[in-house]
């Protein structure tokens, strides 16, 4: 593989596509203008509350809440890493006990399961979902090498999961299951999925669909284990001064839910714009059979990124040729937890389908408003790409 990558730097590519042109991004994040913000900003000044849940964030939370459904409740925190630690540590689980996830995530997962005290057992993806499969799952735990605690599936990059089969998995094992869908803001409150009576973390980072730069939420059915949470957000407060157990001081301030509710403002026109983004793109390869969308992406659900599958063993190869070429990729979720430092000696099981997805998906540049002479420079780059690497 050293040889193919150093013999693409080589090719006609490398010497077309050059640094006369400007780079493009992988990513370009784009919250709300300062004259979208600024009329909650006036509220905050009118209010002087500034952060202890005051009235921008109750609102904030009232409308995410309302567009998962009626009795949902949100809770949100400082980021969507803090929200699935804290849900774990609400969900009173045993300490060191397993947590059962896909390696073929971001490490945030992983580092949110041992916050929370618990181990990591890192389980194959499913080749197609890119998740762990609830059946797959289910047969794993007769062979569990410890009591396994809990389970947090992945929304992948945004895709949908299949919440009912999730939730029958919990109901036939009494395993607690809590959702991973930091990147499904869409999918999750859009109506492509819904919670089905299982709690289910998203991510307000700006790099998402919907950002307010820092920040997430958990969206679930049952107020008790809200309420619960609520408190792991503040010290362990509920209506009085007093610290019922250990907690954390996780909350969003008024600042930060003004960027919101201008982000929920703006979401209809918003979301449009991320799919005609995300179309153009998969018009523009739409000829290129190298070339696999995720399931629905840009159709049926948006995300703020775009990971293709590409031939198996051409990430490495396709990656540098782009980057000569003036265009940034991103391996998001790098070669799979298991293989950060941090994560090396936890129990795993063999990862085939990982390591496959690690040497063959690769983010392209995307944002929302990505240019159609970008799209065709992308389109045009990976094409080109893909025939020196078939040629090799």
């Amino acid at each position: 593989m050293v040889e193919l990558t150093a013999a693409l730097l080589r090719t006609p590519l490398a010497e077309t596509l050059n640094a006369e042109l400007a780079p493009i991004a992988a990513a370009r994040p784009l919250l709300p203008t300062t004259e979208a913000i600024r009329p909650h900003l006036e509220r905050i000044d009118a209010h002087r509350w500034y952060s202890n849940f005051g009235p921008l964030l109750g609102e904030f939370e009232t409308r995410l809440s309302e567009r998962h459904g009626a009795g949902m409740h949100v809770v949100t925190a400082a980021n969507a890493t803090q929200v699935l630690a804290l849900a774990l540590r609400a969900m009173d689980l045993p300490r060191g006990g397993l947590c059962i996830l896909p390696s073929w995530t971001f490490v945030a997962t992983a580092h949110a399961v041992m916050m929370a005290g618990l181990k990591p057992w890192f389980l194959d993806a499913d080749g197609d979902s890119w998740t762990l499969d609830p059946s797959v799952v289910a047969d794993a735990l007769a062979r569990a090498p410890g009591r396994v605690a809990a389970v947090i599936p992945v929304a992948a990059f945004g895709r949908p999961l299949d919440m009912a089969a999730w939730r029958d998995f919990r109901d036939r094992t009494s395993v607690p299951v809590l959702v991973d869908a930091a990147a499904a803001f869409d999918a999750a409150a859009g109506g492509a999925q819904n919670c089905a009576g299982l709690p289910l973390a998203v991510s307000l980072h700006a790099t998402k669909t919907l950002g307010v730069g820092e920040g997430g939420y958990l969206v679930t059915e049952d107020k008790a284990f809200a309420d619960r949470l609520r408190q792991t957000t503040s010290f362990g407060f509920l209506g009085s001064r007093e610290a019922m157990f250990p907690a954390s001081n996780a909350k969003l301030s008024e600042y930060t839910a003004a960027i919101g509710l201008a982000a929920l403002d703006a979401w209809p026109e918003t979301r449009r714009r991320w799919l005609r983004t995300s179309q153009l793109l998969r018009i523009a390869l739409s000829m290129e059979d190298r070339v696999q969308f995720q399931a629905g992406w840009g159709q049926d659900w948006v995300s703020s990124v775009c990971i293709v599958r590409l031939p198996d063993q051409s990430a490495n190869a396709v990656e540098t040729a782009l980057s000569q070429a003036g265009l940034q990729t991103r391996r998001w979720w790098g070669n799979g937890c298991h293989t950060s430092a941090a994560f090396a000696q936890e129990l795993r099981d063999e990862l085939p389908v990982t390591e496959r997805l690690a040497g063959a998906t690769l983010g392209l540049p995307f944002a929302i408003d990505l240019t159609p002479a970008e799209i065709d420079r992308v389109a045009t780059a990976l094409a080109a790409a893909l025939e020196e690497f078939r040629a090799f």
